[in-house]
């Protein structure tokens, strides 16, 4: 056979392989075209809903974004946002989703939609999941299935993942990660360990996990709790003397001291800081500039937990970092969750306007296979209609746990965040009691410092995003795409 002939028929065969491969997912999933972008997709979007009780109606919603690089190897990511009780369209719009929306003049006109050139689809397959039943446009026709919390969360995601690679089975060879932030530093490690023992038990089909990836994740009330006081402290946000009477008054521990001079002090702090951005401290806060009080009432999660994955544009009310958002008094023993202070209703700190208007739109939800605002309401970026129960604890025994078993970890702060502060996650990474094997450094974009990072034994890697808030690919497209890129192929930040 001459080379050209060889050429011809490689080109032939590859060609026949790739159009075989992109038509084994289920082609009444397929999405061709979104209202609002007027182009083609570089890469095939699939959407629609997996069922996981039938007897209850239970269906969880997923849009799939395949790579648009080689989709037949690159890495499968499930995307998580939190809350608990936010949509992972969040991720989708508004971070690393396929596309920028652009608001159009008028109410209620839909967005035009651009390219991204820093969607996470460059590089990966995307799974974006509203989890758990009730948020977004997953639903449930049995109301109390909408009673959940983070065990009953990770297995239900464990079974959509189980069944959605049943659906996309030529996917199930690729290399599966799980990612999230904030509240889904609960979701993501939960899960991981399902996915983990499931592997272990021989449940088919076999999942290739490989690791998972927490941006300004909570994870511990204490770590968390106790991160408050010397970030705003080392962000310049309250005086050393200030910060040197709260260290006395409260021993160091913010979050569960019953010292009533601790109390005072922490008060002074929250007068001086809760007008800002909690989100991003850079940020300025818009629309109007009058901040009020909330109201709380009894619940059996932190306040300051429940709208940890609100992270767009600022909002006049504002919620109160210290006092009454972190409780003073400690769990009673392990395994068993305290009555916290809770908000008695969703107070947003977002400008969600350009996502609501374009998702609920009926003839966006057709195009997209979600269902229509009889079958699962009104779609809202951080839903009221889930009672969550936060009864996993800590996740800090979940990661270790991970981490031995050799699966990878990349926890990644914007520095910003005074929701979830970077010196929170810094800590517990470091309690671990991992070995160093990579000191303290900057990394780079474009020959420029775009945070700092440390490498510990077990293939644990903690990492800042300078400059950047809450939610980092939002706040720093370019960054986050550079190391998420070279985390997923394993390669130095």
């Amino acid at each position: 056979m001459t080379s050209g002939k060889v050429v011809l028929t490689w080109y032939f065969l590859a060609l026949v392989g790739f159009q075989y491969y992109a038509l084994a997912a289920p082609q009444n999933a397929q999405i061709t075209s979104v209202p609002g972008y007027d182009g083609s997709f570089p890469s095939k979007h699939y959407g629609g809903y997996i069922t996981l009780d039938e007897a209850h109606g239970k269906y969880l919603y997923y849009y799939f974004v395949t790579s648009q690089g080689n989709p037949a190897k690159d890495p499968v990511v499930l995307w998580l946002n939190g809350g608990p009780g936010c949509s992972s369209f969040d991720g989708y719009v508004y971070e690393h989703g396929p596309f920028n929306f652009e608001a159009v003049n008028g109410s209620g006109s839909l967005p035009k939609l651009h390219l991204n050139p820093y969607s996470w689809s460059k590089v990966s397959s995307v799974i974006y999941l509203d989890s758990p039943s009730g948020v977004g446009f997953s639903y449930s026709t049995t109301v109390n299935d909408y009673n959940t919390g983070d065990f009953q969360t990770a297995r239900d995601t464990h079974a959509f993942l189980l069944k959605w690679f049943e659906e996309y089975p030529e996917f199930l060879s690729n290399p599966l990660f799980i990612a999230g932030e904030s509240f889904a530093g609960i979701y993501v490690p939960t899960l991981a360990s399902e996915v983990s023992k499931g592997i272990t038990a021989g449940v088919k089909p076999i999942l290739n996990f490989q690791g998972y990836m927490v941006g300004n994740g909570v994870t511990d009330p204490t770590f968390d709790g106790n991160a408050l006081v010397p970030f705003v402290h080392g962000m310049g946000l309250i005086p050393n003397s200030l910060f040197e009477e709260t260290q006395d008054a409260c021993k160091g521990n913010y979050r569960y001291s019953t010292s009533a001079s601790c109390s005072t002090k922490l008060n002074e702090i929250d007068e001086l800081v809760y007008r800002l951005n909690e989100y991003d401290i850079l940020e300025p806060c818009y629309h109007e500039t009058e901040v009020q009080d909330i109201v709380v009432s009894q619940h059996n999660l932190p306040e300051s937990y429940k709208q940890l994955g609100e992270t767009k544009k600022p909002h006049p009310v504002r919620r109160r970092i210290f006092g009454r958002a972190w409780p003073l008094k400690a769990p009673v023993a392990d395994g068993i969750v305290p009555t916290w202070p809770q908000l008695s209703e969703s107070v947003p700190c977002i400008d969600d306007r350009v996502a609501k208007v374009w998702l609920n739109d009926e003839s966006v939800r057709n195009a997209i296979h979600a269902g229509t605002k009889a079958t699962c309401g009104e779609w809202d970026l951080c839903t009221g209609r889930i009672n969550y129960n936060h009864d996993a604890g800590s996740m800090i025994s979940y990661h270790a746990n991970l981490t031995s078993k050799g699966y990878r970890a990349l926890i990644y702060s914007g520095d910003h965040d005074m929701c979830v502060p970077f010196t929170g996650s810094e800590a517990w990474t470091r309690s671990l009691g991992y070995a160093i094997t990579d000191k303290w450094h900057p990394w780079f974009v474009n020959g420029q410092v775009a945070g700092y990072t440390q490498g510990y034994a077990n293939n644990l890697t903690f990492a800042t995003i300078k400059g950047s808030g809450h939610t980092v690919p939002e706040y720093k497209p370019a960054e986050a795409l550079a190391f998420y890129t070279r985390w997923l192929a394993g390669e130095p930040l």
